[in-house]
């Protein structure tokens, strides 16, 4: 016979109040579904694909963009804690508005009634999920650095507040922001522009500013990624990094932003990151494989326990980066990657098994069990996952409220918000504030009357049409061609650079990260993207001297990390670094030139026109002879 969940323990004492092996029994059926529900409020899935069928080739690519109802009935009948989205899944503000609503409501029909944590990371600059032409994006952390000079914590206390608002007004109570990790290495693939940068006592005051403003709009931050990733060469999405400072280096570098933020009294949540630091813990774990290896931070107490929580004193939230990269992955096999990490001390599991098919659903409470029996057999703690579920419970308790409103009002809401007007022009201030002038500018910066044509050489199309339709708002008079590195015609960009007066160059290192396009689903055009961006990177100094053997002057940007600068400073006459390149369209026309905007084309525009300064100043040391 069923019984509901609330009435169970009643009944089944009913039925055997004379037995005392039934009483027993009964005992242990009651202490089994706490435990599980228990357990699942530390699972954190991913929803970003779903397929009804399997597809017949390569993983399920579909967007899940509405709640089927086999996924809400796996919310809801596993009681999990939370769930995190990507850009594929977010279409709209009445979609977004309507997909968050069914998800909560999924998850407050369950057994236990107990609301979801709903996520995402939206950092701003390159990792940003919700699309760029409806939220604001903003340029960045290490743009945001680029002002501490001038205007101090101002732009990251601004920056969390509005992305506190909208995503608030979204539906979502958990940000996967902001990252604190100190960027002291060049060649850092994940982190360099994601980072305030290399000062780590500014990383602290910048990332705190922003953590406290998220907060006070009633979204959950996330400090991440502990112990920090800013000086490793490889992402943690394809390899395992390994760290090799000394303790005292990690104490004054990598530790300190998460050190001075619990300090405050207000950390809520960080992430681990699946790195390896020797100097933290040297012990060795068995791989799935039978490899003993170094263990990785993620899976590592004496650095998330005994570090994190007895010597630093967090009382929040430990959530792991995701558990499919291959960091981890690669490594360990879902179940014990995830007894692992819960031995640690790790609160929440992020991505724990995929769940895109409906043969895959059955993995999530086939986890739960096999946890069931780690607590059962010892492996885990029955006492250190009721006090983790504790403080979930809490947390949530403290960040999630019923909602009281209708949909159509969350919608209205929402669209009064999301990417408004006042957000825009934040947006577009940050810009023009961290424009950075590296080196050179005589006779270039304003542009000189005499300039007529200028030619631009651009990653790719849309960044042509954005920084010409940047120049023809700001510099009407002024002709302009682009060649794009993208299918790069070097025939017709000699013919156009023979025609212009100033050859204005823009250049994007490193390649993308799967962290930016969305997660281990993406790698295949990650690495795609990095053979190109290398092919493209070759041809800069070729450009850059034959400009100059015509005598033409040369502005040198750097669109992402200023790194590059070391090697091609001294080439150009003018040097600027932007540390973004985000665009949108501004509507959905049809047209050979659909209107496209992007901040830093914008800014780049303006500075060139006269109308600002370039007055930020590079937040990472760049050497150059």
């Amino acid at each position: 016979m069923f019984y509901p969940y609330f009435i169970r323990p009643l009944a089944l004492l009913g039925l055997c109040m004379s037995l005392t092996a039934c009483n027993q029994a009964s005992k242990e059926d009651l202490d089994e579904q706490q435990l599980r529900a228990d357990l699942a409020q530390k699972l954190f899935i991913d929803l970003r694909y779903y397929c009804n069928e399997p597809p017949a080739e390569g993983p399920c690519k579909t967007p899940m963009t509405k709640l089927p109802p086999e996924l809400a009935a796996l919310i809801r009948d596993n009681g999990v804690g939370g769930v995190i989205l990507f850009a594929d899944n977010l279409v709209d503000v009445p979609q977004m508005v309507r997909l968050t609503r069914e998800l909560q409501q999924a998850a407050t029909s369950s057994k236990t009634g107990e609301p979801l944590f709903i996520s995402l990371d939206q950092e701003g600059g390159r990792v940003a999920r919700i699309p760029r032409h409806l939220g604001t994006a903003f340029s960045g952390n290490m743009a945001i650095g680029a002002t501490y000079a001038e205007r101090g914590t101002a732009f990251a206390r601004l920056t969390g507040t509005v992305l506190g608002k909208e995503l608030k007004a979204l539906g979502f109570n958990v940000n996967h922001a902001p990252t604190v990790d100190v960027n002291v290495n060049p060649d850092n693939p994940v982190i360099n522009v994601r980072s305030f940068g290399e000062d780590a006592e500014k990383v602290a005051e910048l990332g705190i500013a922003q953590m406290q403003a998220l907060q006070s709009e009633g979204v959950l931050a996330t400090l991440k990624h502990f112990p920090g990733h800013g000086d490793t060469a490889v992402d943690s999405h394809t390899g395992l990094p390994r760290v090799d400072h000394d303790r005292q280096t990690i104490e004054q570098v990598d530790l300190l932003p998460f050190r001075r933020a619990i300090e405050t009294g207000q950390v809520e949540t960080i992430m681990t990151a699946h790195i390896q630091y020797p100097a933290l813990d040297d012990s060795l774990v068995t791989s799935s494989s039978g490899e003993q290896m170094l263990r990785p931070a993620t899976l590592s107490r004496a650095i998330l326990t005994d570090l994190l929580r007895k010597e630093m004193g967090f009382k929040g939230l430990i959530i792991t980066d995701a558990m499919d990269m291959a960091g981890i992955a690669h490594f360990f096999a879902p179940t014990q990657a995830v007894i692992e990490t819960f031995k640690a001390g790790t609160d929440m599991v992020l991505m724990p098994v995929r769940l895109h098919t409906p043969d895959e659903l059955k993995s999530l409470p086939g986890l739960l069990e096999d946890l069931v029996a780690a607590v059962k057999n010892g492996q885990l703690s029955l006492e250190e996952v009721q006090a983790s579920a504790g403080r979930i419970r809490a947390m949530k308790a403290k960040y999630i409220a019923p909602e009281q409103i209708s949909e159509a009002d969350a919608v209205s809401r929402a669209q009064a918000i999301v990417g408004n007007v006042r957000h825009r022009e934040l947006e577009q201030q940050l810009s023009d504030a961290s424009l950075t002038l590296v080196r050179g500018a005589e006779g270039l910066a304003p542009l000189p009357q005499n300039v007529k044509q200028l030619h631009l050489v651009m990653p790719d199309r849309g960044k042509c049409l954005a920084m010409q339709q940047a120049l023809a708002r700001n510099l009407k008079p002024l002709i302009t061609t682009c060649s794009s590195l993208q299918g790069f015609d070097a025939d017709l960009n000699m013919v156009q650079l023979q025609a212009a007066d100033v050859l204005l160059v823009a250049s994007i290192t490193p390649a993308q990260s799967a962290v930016e396009r969305g997660g281990m689903e993406d790698m295949s055009l990650v690495s795609a993207e990095a053979l190109d961006q290398q092919a493209q990177q070759a041809l800069l100094p070729e450009l850059i001297e034959g400009a100059k053997a015509l005598g033409k002057p040369v502005v040198f940007v750097s669109l992402r990390a200023p790194y590059e600068i070391s090697e091609l400073a001294t080439r150009a006459d003018m040097v600027l670094a932007t540390y973004a390149y985000n665009t949108h369209l501004l509507s959905e026309e049809d047209s050979p030139a659909p209107p496209i905007y992007g901040p830093a084309f914008e800014s780049l525009a303006r500075f060139l026109a006269g109308k600002i300064d370039a007055s930020g100043q590079l937040p990472v040391s760049v050497a150059w002879d």
